[in-house]
């Protein structure tokens, strides 16, 4: 019998976690344009106070023996978010943007679990990227089309020269090339299931608010 890879076990784990997320009645709703165009705009913010927790975190393990493998600067989300904000909010976005308390628990937690433990830190990146590569760009479609957005303001979802199906194949193989123990894999496992209760509690946060 195939040994059980790294990336079979992270599917099957979060497999319900991909269920509760996708029933988020706040993505429905933007999906389908029901909801007023600031709910967009305050995803928006949340997703850029999470972000920029996420990418400091890659900064400070770059030179990580194993983290440093998951460093994509392809992928950083904070330019495009910072160009949405500005069109969505105006040139003042930073003092118009506040983190909800559901985010800051999100970001508190990526800095204690990302910025020292590879383990940490590969956890909440592959849920964020793999999120945004996967889901992420038919939410990005959607929204597109709902609220009629042209050339500004999706940003975020947009990924210049990176092939979403290839980088997520690429994704799995290095995931499952990392040499982690058996407790350190389902320590990985344990905090990519907190990143998803988190992401979670923060859309129903937003869905309390806008639905």
């Amino acid at each position: 019998m195939r040994a059980e890879t790294l990336s079979s076990r992270l599917r099957e784990h979060t497999r319900d976690e991909h269920a509760a997320a996708r029933r988020s009645s706040f993505i429905e709703g933007l999906a389908s344009g029901r909801l007023p165009f600031a709910a967009y705009a305050e995803l928006a913010a949340q997703h850029w106070f999470i972000y920029e927790s996420l990418e400091l975190a890659a900064s400070a393990m770059s030179t990580d023996p194993v983290a440093r493998h998951f460093v994509f600067p392809e992928l950083f989300r904070i330019p495009a978010l910072e160009a949405d904000l500005r069109y969505l909010y105006g040139a003042r976005w930073q003092s118009r943007v506040t983190a909800l308390p559901s985010t800051s628990t999100y970001c508190t937690r990526i800095r204690y679990a990302a910025v020292d433990q590879d383990t940490g830190y590969v956890a909440h990146h592959c849920t964020r990227y793999l999120g945004d590569l996967a889901g992420g760009q038919w939410l990005g479609r959607a929204i597109v089309a709902a609220y009629g957005l042209r050339r500004q303001g999706y940003r975020f979802f947009v990924f210049e020269g990176v092939d979403p199906p290839l980088f997520r194949a690429r994704y799995r193989d290095r995931l499952n090339a990392v040499r982690w123990t058996r407790p350190e894999q389902d320590a990985f496992l344990a905090e990519v299931s907190a990143a998803f209760r988190l992401n979670i509690d923060m859309l129903a946060e937003l869905g309390e608010h806008w639905t």
